[in-house]
């Protein structure tokens, strides 16, 4: 097993008996300053007119920053949370899945900044969201 599917094994097996779960969302990619989750878009995760909810985007985007707070701070040292999240739909979606991918904007210390773009199974921009999250010493 190489290191990218022990991640990735690893951030997927967390997801157990959690919102990630219920949401299916799956860790599907990782790179030196990337994680990428995929979500399947489905009447589970629809609002009233068939489309995919914007809060469960949010709750993908988010998952997808936190987990890649995890893999690139001291896990060992500290806990995660988000502090702080923005998001813009651009476009609706009915079927298929949705990816999203977390790239730091800033890595501190203390305090980290996510990039996180939404896309569909062609690549078209879905939503943009930006997460800030805390590292916080464990205790």
């Amino acid at each position: 097993m190489d290191h990218k599917e022990k991640i990735l094994n690893i951030c997927n097996a967390s997801s157990k008996n959690t919102l990630m779960e219920t949401l299916e969302i799956e860790y599907v990619d990782v790179g030196e300053d990337f994680l990428v989750g995929r979500m399947p878009v489905n009447p589970r995760v629809h609002q009233p007119d068939g489309v995919l909810h914007g809060g469960a985007m949010v709750a993908l985007a988010e998952s997808v920053g936190s987990a890649a707070s995890y893999i690139f701070l001291d896990a060992q040292q500290f806990v995660v949370r988000g502090i702080e999240i923005s998001a813009n739909h651009v476009k609706s979606i009915v079927s298929g899945h949705v990816f999203a991918k977390a790239t730091f904007i800033h890595k501190g210390r203390t305090t980290q900044l996510w990039d996180i773009k939404i896309t569909d199974e062609a690549d078209q921009l879905i939503s943009v969201c930006k997460l800030t999250t805390i590292a916080l010493p464990r205790t």
